[in-house]
């Protein structure tokens, strides 16, 4: 953990400092921001209001950090737990993805396929577990260990929740026609 985020976390859950974890908050906001962006498919209000979720459940239990993680495993373990808690109580989301429906995810404008592909869409053809495995890989670049205490899963689990999501990501992008 970084110092000074330690100092901040110890104010805050000792002394119950509220400025020390809204320079917690700020350090850190973008970043789960970004994290729920992408697991809602660009929906930025339920982002906002999910990051804000996380925070609010992070000051409620600063009490029960402990240090053997660093802070942001730590708030992006709540993190998760927000986005699987919505996904749970709104079963109707869209965020569920029938994995079956994946194939049918093409972009369809010609003059697009020679832009950056977008990742948010391509998402859309793994499930939750895969999602949230490869966006804090590869776009919040965790290492598997951190990724493994978010998920609370064994790191082979980590590891297999890649290969599956590379896979079916590799399978959407030619389908896609990216080669």
């Amino acid at each position: 953990m970084k110092r000074i985020d330690s100092v901040y976390v110890l104010r805050a859950a000792i002394l119950g400092d509220r400025n020390a974890y809204s320079r917690l908050v700020e350090e850190y906001q973008s970043q789960v921001r970004r994290f729920f962006l992408n697991l809602t498919e660009g929906d930025e209000e339920l982002s906002k209001d999910l990051a804000q979720d996380t925070f609010i459940k992070g000051w409620v239990n600063i009490g029960s950090f402990r240090a053997a993680a660093k802070f942001s495993t730590w708030i992006y373990r709540i993190a998760y737990n927000t986005f699987y808690d919505y996904n749970r109580m709104n079963k109707h989301a869209k965020y569920f993805v029938d994995v079956s429906q994946a194939g049918n995810f093409a972009v369809s404008d010609a003059d697009n396929k020679d832009l950056m592909m977008d990742f948010t869409k391509a998402l859309t053809a793994l499930n939750e577990y895969e999602k949230i495995a490869m966006v804090l890989f590869y776009m919040e670049d965790m290492a598997i260990n951190e990724i493994s205490k978010i998920m609370k899963s064994p790191a082979g689990t980590v590891k297999s929740h890649l290969f599956r999501g590379k896979k079916k990501l590799s399978e959407y992008l030619e389908k896609s026609g990216y080669k």
